[in-house]
């Protein structure tokens, strides 16, 4: 098979999803052309203009930098057809009409490459359908790919193809939207709404009828089925509010007009709830309309009531003992819920019920394998596991029992009968649906493993469904390869086959393991030892923890309690070794490489920045934030703030230092964080020779051969350069700045205090401009002005007011 190549991709429609498809892969780095209907009046790109204006606007941002909006090439059926013959890849992404989708096809038809993939993104009309209007030679390679909104932040992209679609065609569009837009692939069978909707909008359906069957609030309800539950945090009704209640009510309609009684058992349960009319009729549709079944009046929550048509205070919350409940193992927390008297309890019992219900009646007709299903909802609906993984862990046969008790007893939501596959043969001799030769396929009757395409042999650990394994996801990473080194706060470690002492051709992995992966003296004392290790018998040292965050900062908990019992010089001491280590990492003889992941915050923006490269996954989140809890960076970071501002002014035609200073300090001192890998490299935590990773799970192989090539190519740590300061100069003019910023009542006395410490050790101190210094006499100043501010009270409170209540203190 020759490579699939996606030099460049159309997107047809620039409405929500278009425009947004057309955002994420240009953050991606895939040149893009976005297509709309010529304008009627003024330029004939209006329509798509406008689109690309709007990007900026949205929050959360749908590009990893406003400006990139730039990047999207704008276009009109009218006039530019012809730039399609470039496309590799063509999105059709207008509006969910089916009319009006088969009029393009028909005018896109004579303008698509010979082999050009054509794909309908639609969340759920008939992909087999949609290809009858297009030309035999298009069909082999036309598909349905759905993206889930917000495109950037959804990792679930579902795959239909139709009778006529060649497999090649999804394995390459496959292998693609993974590594090159970083998604996770589900392939769905061409049924109305496909895996995720189907199962997730019955879902929500079931459970709008059980909370009225129960009499519950739609706080209550949305307190017991979020983050207790194991589900996204907004639960039902804020999640329909986000969604857009327009846009549930349309993936209702579509369920209602493509299914039927003889097709679906619980088609009785599809028509539209009574409430959510009332509000599509109100106008009300969600967050957009900034009503829908909660509304936000000044600082005030509101719910609506269907009974009175009108809002009422919200904020009700569930029964603490469900709270409790739901924290305990699978199988006693079903038990208890299934046995509760109260009604709340009751109200779970016949949610999760009702999940697994409709899960097992529809498994064979909507996806290939149980695993599509649960990675289906985790990835489309933020459950932390699928249905049939939950099913699995508190015991299949035990569950199936109790389901069957409660529709032969008419409790359920339809009388039909759970599959016979539940009860008898390979799925109950083995406990459920997923083991290690793979997940239950109902159709061949046989447990399947994951495709095997070359594209997941970049996933070392990839993220799978409890109970599966397969290849080299086989193994949790916290178990897998070879251990070097473990205690409590680190694990050394390489993969299977990676090592191949005395020859030195294995990765040393560096896995931190406390809690948020902060930073401790353990954590540092363990990262230098990877280092050691490295030296003699590897080619480099990752930094990879396996999960988010990549990490959080310094262990304040653990810092505060030796710092009173020590005073400041035990303290100076150990923030000593911290820079120390830091130090050891840049200048190590060996590359090392930290392949960032979600936070990189404080500490971990500076373990990153003192790393020889990062490897970045796209929505990591790296700043210094230290000013939040009254501090500054003390592990390095302003020392590498003005070490970096001298080295682009050097590469620059500039001799002026100041606005290179100024740029880093403003970051420090307002404590920006980068909203993405891409901007985070704007804000000079990430070079350019950094690679942004789209997928998270390619980020170690990634990290791995940057470590390997780097190595291979003769790698040398940098030379311990003196490099020139701002001196007093620089510091008296950014001084300057704040004082008109603390009159002017922007800041506060010790924000102000704060910022002026971190001008201080930027500029290099109390020196002439231009004077060359060492880090390590910058580190000092760093450590000087950090135990200096751990002394004073405001820090102290805004210490304890982030570890009490997680949100900075201002005073």
């Amino acid at each position: 098979m020759s490579k699939f190549q996606v030099k460049k991709v159309a997107v047809l429609g620039a409405g929500v999803m278009g425009a947004q498809i057309a955002a994420h892969l240009v953050n991606v780095k895939v040149p893009v052309v976005l297509f709309d209907l010529a304008a009627k009046e003024g330029p004939k790109n209006g329509i798509v203009t406008k689109a690309v204006e709007g990007l900026k606007k949205l929050k959360p941002s749908p590009l990893g930098v406003a400006e990139d909006a730039a990047l999207i090439e704008q276009a009109n059926y009218d006039e530019h057809l012809e730039l399609l013959r470039d496309c590799d890849l063509i999105i059709e992404a207008i509006a969910e009409r089916m009319d009006w989708k088969l009029d393009l096809y028909k005018k896109i038809a004579p303008f698509v490459s010979e082999n050009a993939i054509v794909a309908s993104n639609t969340s759920g009309l008939s992909i087999t359908k949609l290809s009858e209007a297009l030309p035999e030679n298009i069909k082999p390679r036309f598909c349905g790919i759905h993206f889930f909104n917000p495109p950037r932040y959804m990792y679930l992209v579902e795959l239909i193809n139709t009778p006529t679609t060649q497999p090649v065609v999804l394995d390459q569009l496959e292998a693609f939207v993974t590594t090159a837009v970083g998604k996770g692939v589900v392939r769905a069978k061409d049924t109305p709404n496909f895996i995720a909707n189907r199962v997730g909008i019955a879902g929500m359906l079931g459970v709008m009828k059980q909370a009225e069957n129960f009499g519950l609030s739609y706080d209550v309800v949305d307190d017991l089925t979020g983050k207790k539950l194991g589900r996204a945090s907004s639960g039902t009704f804020r999640t329909a509010d986000v969604v857009g209640l327009d846009v549930m009510f349309h993936v209702i309609k579509t369920l209602q007009d493509n299914l039927s009684e003889s097709t679906d058992p619980f088609y009785g349960n599809f028509g539209t709830p009574a409430v959510l009319k009332t509000l599509m009729d109100a106008g009300a549709l969600g967050q957009k309309a900034k009503a829908g079944f909660f509304k936000k009046v000044g600082r005030d929550i509101l719910r609506f009531d269907a009974d009175k048509k009108d809002y009422v205070p919200a904020g009700e919350k569930s029964d603490e003992v469900y709270a409790r409940m739901l924290k305990k193992p699978a199988a006693e927390r079903l038990k208890l819920l299934r046995a509760s008297e109260g009604k709340q309890g009751q109200f779970l019992w016949a949610v999760l019920r009702d999940g697994f219900h409709y899960a097992a009646i529809h498994l064979q007709s909507i996806a290939e394998t149980a695993r599509d299903v649960d990675l289906a909802m985790r990835w489309g609906f933020g459950l932390k596991q699928g249905p049939f993984e939950l099913w699995q862990e508190a015991g299949w046969l035990e569950v199936a029992q109790m389901v069957k008790e409660d529709i032969d007893a008419g409790k359920a939501l339809c009388k039909a009968p759970l599959p016979d596959w539940v009860f008898k043969g390979p799925v109950a001799d083995a406990g459920g649906v997923h083991t290690a030769a793979g997940s239950w396929n109902p159709a061949t009757q046989k447990f399947v493993p994951r495709h095997n395409l070359p594209v997941y042999q970049r996933q070392h650990f990839p993220e799978n469904v409890s109970g599966f394994a397969q290849g080299i996801g086989a193994t949790a990473f916290e178990t897998a390869g070879k251990t070097l080194f473990e205690d409590a706060a680190i694990r050394l470690w390489t993969l299977d086959g990676d090592d191949k002492r005395p020859s030195g051709t294995g990765v040393v992995i560096a896995s931190i393991k406390t809690k948020m992966h902060v930073i401790s003296m353990d954590v540092m004392a363990g990262l230098e030892k990877a280092v050691e290790l490295a030296e003699v018998d590897y080619q480099g040292v990752v930094i990879w923890s396996g999960d988010e965050p990549f990490c959080a900062g310094a262990d304040l908990q653990g810092m505060l309690p030796a710092f009173m019992s020590g005073g400041v010089n035990l303290l100076n001491e150990a923030m000593a070794e911290v820079q120390r280590v830091m130090l050891r990492l840049r200048y190590a003889n060996v590359p090392v490489v930290s392949a960032v992941r979600g936070l990189a915050l404080g500490g971990g923006c500076e373990l990153a920045v003192y790393s020889a490269k990062r490897a970045v996954a796209m929505e990591s989140y790296i700043g210094l934030v230290e000013v939040g809890v009254g501090l500054v960076p003390g592990a390095g970071g302003l020392t590498y703030i003005a070490r970096r501002a001298a080295e682009n002014m050097a590469s620059s035609n500039s001799k002026d230092l100041l606005p290179f200073i100024t740029e880093g300090f403003t970051n420090a001192a307002m404590a920006k964080v980068g909203t993405s890998a891409i901007e985070s490299r704007k804000l000079g935590y990430l070079l350019w020779s950094d690679p942004i990773v789209p997928n998270k799970d390619e980020l170690l192989f990634v990290a791995i051969n940057e470590a390997k090539a780097m190595a291979a190519s003769g790698y040398r740590a940098p030379s311990r350069r003196m490099f020139p300061v701002a001196g007093r100069n620089g510091k008296a003019t950014i001084t300057g700045s704040l004082i008109n910023m603390r009159d002017g009542g922007f800041i506060s006395q010790h924000d102000f205090h704060i910022a002026t410490l971190i001008a201080h050790v930027v500029c290099g101190g109390d020196v002439e401009a231009g004077t060359l210094v060492t880090e390590d006499y910058l580190m000092t100043l760093e450590r000087q002005a950090f135990t200096s501010l751990l002394t004073m009270a405001k820090t102290q409170e805004r210490i304890m007011g982030m570890l009490s209540t997680g949100k900075p203190v201002r005073n």
